[in-house]
C-alpha cells in the first residue's frame, strides 16, 4: 500500500513540475505553438518509467508539431525532473497525446447539433429533460 501511495505522490509531483516546464522551461517553439497541458501522469511501480499524457489544443498540425517538440525535449525534461525532485533515479519520460478532451468536445458538439435540429423540427423535449 505504501508503494502505491509513493508512486501516486511521484506522479503528482511530476505532473506539477512538467506543467511548470510547459509554461516557461521548454524553449522549443513547436511546444508553445499549441496550448499544451498535462492531463495525467502514469509512473511505473519501480519508478523507472513515466508516461506523461498531454492535451494539445489547436489544429492537427499544431498537435503533431507540439508532440515532436515534446519528444525532442524529453531528455531536458528528465534532467529537470531529476534536479527539481532530487530523486536517486529519475524515470525515463515518454510523452503521449491524450485525445480525451478532444473527443469530449466533439461529442458535445454533436449533442448540441442534434438538439438544434430537434428544435428546428419542433419536436418535444425528451421526458428525461422535463
Amino acid at each position: 500500500m505504501a508503494q502505491s501511495r509513493r508512486v501516486e505522490r511521484v506522479a503528482s509531483l511530476i505532473r506539477r513540475e512538467v506543467s511548470e516546464l510547459l509554461i516557461g522551461g521548454i524553449k522549443d517553439e513547436r511546444v508553445s505553438q499549441g496550448m499544451v497541458s498535462v492531463t495525467t501522469v502514469e509512473v511505473a511501480g519501480d519508478l523507472q518509467h513515466c508516461k506523461i499524457f498531454v492535451s494539445v489544443f489547436g489544429s492537427e498540425d499544431d498537435r503533431s508539431q507540439a508532440m515532436e517538440g515534446l519528444r525532442s525535449a524529453s531528455t531536458f525534461v528528465k534532467g529537470e525532473l531529476g534536479r527539481r525532485l532530487k530523486m536517486r533515479r529519475t524515470p525515463e519520460v515518454v510523452f503521449v497525446l491524450d485525445r480525451g478532451i478532444e473527443r469530449g468536445t466533439s461529442v458535445l458538439g454533436l449533442l448540441n447539433r442534434l438538439e438544434e435540429e430537434r428544435q428546428e423540427k419542433g419536436e418535444p423535449a425528451e421526458a428525461s429533460e422535463l
